[in-house]
């Protein structure tokens, strides 16, 4: 992967050399993220969309609290799903006012944390109505709230659909005028809406189309509101390429289509500030996952590295995390990175089932016992979406460089 740099063999990650890195850590399995990296992402993104467009960081794709302190000093907010989220967050210093919490099973302590912080809520049920106009009248304290839509629309070619038909996330759209009602009778503080209709996409022209029907839904409701809409959260979806024949994503059409939106926000919407909601598109790419090899084996003419990382420390790499079609991420010998790729091998972890798959039937240069596999792309969705407890091997260790 381009993004990493190659000297005498080994790969290097946060200026040092892989081996010297996996001393440092002290142990493998361990996932590695590049503050580099994590700092060019956000201004090369800045740079390409208009100005005055929002950031926030969706830090449940990587929420190591050293990685949420660096991306809180890029970003312009955060995005949490939880309580615990919500601490690493206002712990890392991100300002409480760009702060905000969606998830569609909010509990009543969660919502009084989120209350009692002063963040901005994204109502996804009736029920968080009723919930915060209680906490509201317990204790004093404003209650800011969005409204988190489930369209009638999703996003086309995502690897993830979280708007469209029926849908745990956010309130129907068509039921959000009763909400919005509710809300005004409840005294909360509305601000605005959240939109998010799908993750992972590498198609330009359908995060536009999205964007733009976000947008014009949020203006029709806002005919609604109990007052004028100061935030508009379009989502992300914004993906990254794993897989032979993906693309990056080309950001110059959703660029343009931002400006259009905030030129005509500026007239139906004067006093919102849009955000784009991004996780895995800032910090995917930044990542790797280390494991050693641990055996080497023949079966009836096929060769098996055996590694003492597998799926349960990276769910996502092993196909069980949302694919359809298994497929291999990008997966190197990273200390072996100046031999040619002539053997085909199997990568497989130490675990007691055969959904334990790090690369089935790649092309690499010859490896042994000790040598270090890295998979690519690992930034996102790795230590936290895996279950580490399978089996009860040991745990990884996660270090930012």
């Amino acid at each position: 992967m381009e993004q990493f740099h190659v000297q005498n063999g080994e790969l290097i990650v946060g200026n040092l050399p892989l081996r010297r890195l996996a001393a440092r850590v002290g142990q493998t399995p361990f996932y590695a993220y590049d503050r580099r990296l994590l700092s060019q992402r956000v201004a090369e993104l800045r740079e390409s969309l208009p100005t005055g467009i929002k950031l926030h960081y969706a830090m449940k794709a990587n929420p190591m609290p050293a990685v949420v302190d660096h991306m809180a000093r890029l970003v312009d907010g955060i995005d949490v799903a939880s309580a615990k989220e919500l601490q690493v967050a206002l712990d890392s210093g991100a300002d409480p006012f760009e702060i905000s919490f969606a998830g569609p099973g909010k509990r009543h302590d969660e919502l009084r944390q989120a209350v009692a912080a002063g963040i901005l809520i994204n109502i996804e049920s009736f029920r968080e109505v009723r919930e915060l106009a209680a906490i509201r009248q317990a204790t004093g304290w404003q209650v800011r709230v969005a409204v988190r839509v489930n369209p009638d629309f999703e996003l086309k070619s995502s690897g993830m659909k979280m708007g469209g038909g029926p849908k745990q996330f956010g309130v129907d759209a068509e039921q959000v005028p009763a909400l919005l009602a509710e809300i005004a009778t409840a005294g909360l503080a509305f601000e605005g809406f959240h939109l998010f209709a799908g993750s992972q996409n590498l198609r330009p022209e359908a995060i536009v189309e999205a964007q733009r029907k976000c947008f014009d839904l949020a203006v029709t409701l806002a005919a609604y509101a109990p007052s004028e809409v100061r935030f508009l959260n379009l989502g992300g979806g914004f993906g990254i390429p794993y897989f032979p024949g993906e693309r990056r994503l080309d950001l110059s059409p959703i660029s343009k289509n931002l400006a259009e939106i905030q030129k005509e926000a500026a007239e139906k919407l004067p006093g919102a500030r849009i955000v784009l909601e991004l996780g895995r598109y800032l910090v995917g790419e930044a990542g790797v996952y280390v494991c050693s090899i641990i055996d080497k084996k023949v079966s009836r003419d096929h060769c098996f590295l055996v590694t003492d990382g597998g799926l349960h420390h990276h769910l996502s790499a092993s196909g069980n995390f949302g694919q359809v079609i298994r497929k291999n991420y990008p997966v190197v010998i990273g200390d072996r990175m100046d031999q040619p790729a002539i053997h085909h091998v199997s990568i497989v972890g130490p675990l007691c089932t055969p959904l334990d798959i790090i690369a089935d039937k790649s092309t690499l240069p010859d490896a042994e016992p000790g040598n270090l596999v890295v998979v690519f792309q690992s930034g996102a969705y790795g230590a936290t979406a895996s279950p580490r407890g399978f089996l009860s091997h040991p745990d990884l260790v996660e270090v930012l460089v």
